[in-house]
């Protein structure tokens, strides 16, 4: 039995458990219990009320437990029941109780046979009972019924597993005697979380309703079928006795009668009946408290450290104290001041690293975003130069103009300035919605004061609304500026590049030193050739007035693509020569020169025109008109580059100004003054119910744990218990797939219906390998005899005693069953 030093730690844990349950379990702490587990009408519920002396469980068909019941058991001079659920009533009348746990089922669960995790929690004072924590689980069922869903039987495995998977919970394996115990779907649920078998405690109920001749004897010796810590026979009440209203004591004592009449278990009638399991349980409870006691005391310790700072943030805290209130307020200002510069500055302390915060959000739009919009809003090549060919065409009028107009320079330059307006003001959009997103971030800490949080909200939203709109305004006004066109900024000196690259002048004779390679440059004034491209010996500068070109042959034996330039008037274009012929590699190539040609005013010497008058653009005509748009194409992008190069630097700067600076600059030193100026600082404080019920729940969950603490500091972990069975083959609890195969002709009502399993203490554990993982018991040193354990009979001496016990026992089961 231990000590009474330890059954007080089973009111200890019952303590924990209740505390733990008011606070929603949210302290995750495994609590040793013990789980009652077994089949449909396995008479689980008789043996929980055979232990306490009352009917007090619903009865009925099919399945009746519906949800989880956790069971207390404290012995005391007065006998009453308390659910957790309605704490300040006490049930004096066990009917009652019964009803109340219906009527809590159905709430839950309906009145059509659905089933709930949801635990019931019961506690029964008794001066007939010793402290136990049982967990009454509903049946294991194959069928649905009701308004049960197809998968059931997977629902109550899920609901059993989650109970007895934790390692501080025993598990009662409860199996009626008039069914096959290989088959037992308890003892394979046990098996499948306790493979060492050192948590399973098995229960043989129903005893009296065996066969004829018939009878449990080597499984309750646990030499047949054998658990570590063995089997208890119980004999419940029958329907009948339950319909008869037959009163559990007397019930009690013709279970008595019956171990100690019965020729197969009146040698064992001490360690059989339901007092005998109830003062078991219970040692086996406290000895089970004790060995986890270490570990359960440093889950104890974890959860009591989380909790500390929190924990001594509310006991101090009086929500209706004035002062208290505004020290509250004056903090959670300071703490969102600090919270969002370190979102908008970045900050080393708890860096994210799965997500980008708002100031690296808003860094990524500054440096990434906005220019691309701006390359975005680029000008094709060919409507920029057709924009500028009319602009120029249209300034002349019916004149023919001799000078590059500055007002077609001027006219281009502003359409493109006018649509920057477009991506400067999404940049304003997109870094607005950063920053009101990094506000919510930093307010969401506010919600535990609903009132503060929303007027907080109001005036930062408010103040990050007009100061976008003044950045808004400057933005413009920047942009209006570079519309001035201020000739101090014109790049008139420019010099636009059209095209660089080798051509091989293919015409000058081997006298004067044949064909040879030249780096060119072509301008909209020149073409200039210079020695290698390094541009330092200039060889000649073509000026490109009256140029044309034309195609020209491929020479014998030659693969150079060739094209010709000469001059219109028929003056030499290269020093003796009326015409340069120019070579290139391939046809792209001589195609690309064509076309910078073409920009530079340099056309062909003949246009094909096709019958529908394709082919002959309009500015080929007017050699002079293209280089004008050549010239105002190259300052319109010079400048544009100038302008580009302002609008990057300006805009950023003017946001960051405007909108991040002065939002943050308001949060830390004006934020507080307009909650002030609000006149309700005490309403603003108004906690929500969700944060009282936290506060509440954190203090109640410190004081449980640290009481549990100071109880278990002063227990001695010294007492002295019951050391553990040793270890016995149970692999042949096999799986449902193969249960079928392993007594197919024996008797169905029969407990002993397989074949005998011959275990001895000589021979070595054979590993035996099962689905549900490794071999079950991997020692190789036998079984060894069992002696000085209440609750187990000692094993066989010899292989051939325990062979010829069971062969006897097999035969006299087969005679039985044969008639």
């Amino acid at each position: 039995m231990g000590n009474r030093g330890m059954e007080d730690l089973i009111p200890l844990v019952n303590s924990l458990q209740d505390a733990l349950s008011s606070v929603g379990q949210s302290c995750s702490l495994q609590l040793p219990q013990i789980a009652v587990v077994g089949g449909q009408s396995a008479g689980k519920s008789s043996v929980l009320e055979s232990f306490v002396g009352r009917d007090f469980l619903p009865r009925g068909s099919g399945i009746v437990t519906r949800r989880p019941l956790i069971l207390q058991l404290l012995s005391a001079n007065t006998e009453y029941g308390e659910f957790l659920h309605c704490k300040e009533k006490k049930f004096t009348d066990f009917e009652e109780i019964c009803k109340e746990i219906e009527a809590e089922t159905c709430r839950v669960t309906g009145s059509n046979k659905g089933i709930s995790p949801l635990p019931i929690s019961l506690r029964i004072y008794s001066p007939h009972v010793l402290n136990l924590t049982l967990i009454d689980l509903p049946g294991i069922t194959k069928v649905p019924i009701g308004d049960q869903p197809a998968d059931i039987e997977y629902q109550i495995r899920d609901m059993i597993m989650q109970y007895i998977c934790n390692e501080n919970c025993l598990v009662l394996a409860v199996t009626p005697a008039n069914t096959d115990l290989a088959n037992s779907d308890a003892l394979k649920l046990a098996k499948d979380v306790d493979p060492q078998g050192q948590r399973t405690i098995g229960v043989i109920t129903k005893l009296d309703l065996m066969d004829g001749g018939t009878d449990a004897r080597d499984i309750l010796e646990n030499r047949l079928l054998p658990l570590r810590r063995g089997y208890i026979g119980v004999v419940n009440r029958s329907q009948k006795d339950i319909d008869g209203r037959k009163d559990i004591k007397a019930a009690l004592l013709a279970e008595r009668k019956f171990f100690l009449s019965h020729p197969a278990y009146k040698h064992m009638a001490e360690r059989m009946g339901t007092p005998y399991l109830q003062r078991i349980l219970n040692q086996q409870l406290t000895n089970h408290i004790r060995d986890t006691l270490p570990t359960f005391r440093s889950h104890l310790q974890s959860q009591l450290l989380a909790l500390k700072k929190e924990a001594e943030e509310y006991k101090n805290y009086s929500p209706d104290d004035p002062a208290r209130r505004t020290k509250t307020l004056l903090q959670l200002v300071q703490r969102l001041a600090v919270d969002f510069e370190k979102l908008i500055e970045g900050s080393g302390d708890k860096v994210d690293t799965v997500n980008l915060s708002g100031g690296a959000r808003i860094n990524r739009i500054f440096h990434e975003r906005f220019p691309y919009e701006l390359v975005k809003i680029e000008s094709n090549e060919g409507n920029l130069r057709r924009e500028i060919n009319y602009a120029i065409r249209n300034i002349h009028g019916v004149r023919t103009g001799l000078f590059t107009p500055d007002m077609a320079f001027e006219a281009i330059v502003k359409k493109q300035i006018l649509r920057l307006k477009e991506p400067c003001m999404k940049f304003i959009d997109m870094v607005s919605q950063e920053l009101v997103t990094t506000v919510y971030q930093c307010i969401n800490k506010l919600s535990s004061f609903p009132t503060l949080r929303n007027e907080t909200e109001k005036i930062i939203s408010t103040e990050i609304r007009e100061q976008e709109s003044k950045c808004r305004e400057q933005v413009m006004l920047i942009i209006d500026i570079q519309l001035s066109c201020h000739l101090n900024s014109l790049p008139l000196a420019v010099v636009q590049v059209i095209r660089k690259g080798w051509l091989t002048i293919s015409n000058i004779s081997i006298m004067k030193g044949g064909a040879k390679e030249y780096w060119f440059i072509l301008t909209a004034e020149s073409l200039s050739w210079f020695k290698d491209d390094e541009e330092k010996e200039k060889k000649y500068m073509l000026p490109l007035d009256n140029l044309k070109l034309r195609d020209v042959e491929k020479g014998f034996m030659s693969n150079k693509c060739v094209f010709a330039i000469f001059n219109t008037e028929l003056r030499n274009v290269y020093k003796d020569y009326r015409c340069l012929e120019l070579a290139c590699n391939s046809q792209e190539e001589l195609d690309s020169w064509k076309a910078s040609l073409l920009r530079a005013g340099v056309y062909p010497e003949k246009v094909t025109v096709d019958e529908k008058g394709n082919g002959a653009p309009e500015n080929l005509t007017d050699p002079q008109l293209e280089r004008q748009v050549e010239i105002i194409r190259s300052l319109v992008d010079s400048y544009m580059n100038i302008i580009y190069r302002t609008i990057r630097d300006l805009i950023p700067k003017t946001i960051m100004h405007l909108m991040i600076n002065s939002v943050k600059e308001f949060i830390s030193s004006e934020l507080l003054a307009q909650l002030y100026a609000l006149g309700e600082c005490s309403a603003l404080m108004d906690e929500s119910p969700e944060q009282q019920q936290h506060r509440e729940e954190v203090l109640r969950k410190h004081t449980a744990l640290k009481e549990a603490l100071d109880v278990i500091g002063e227990f001695s972990t010294s007492t002295c218990s019951t050391p553990m069975p040793p270890p016995v083959d149970s692999s042949w609890i096999q799986s449902s797939r193969f249960s079928s195969l392993l007594s197919p002709t024996l008797p169905k009502n029969s407990v002993t219906g397989i074949r005998p399993v011959i275990r001895g203490h000589a021979p070595p554990v054979p590993r035996v390998h099962t689905r549900t993982g490794p071999p079950a018991y991997p020692s190789t040193n036998g079984l060894r005899k069992a002696t000085g354990h209440p609750n187990r009979a000692p094993i066989c001496d010899s292989n051939m005693h325990c062979y010829t016990s069971m062969h006897a026992h097999s035969q006299r089961c087969t005679k039985e069953a044969h008639g």
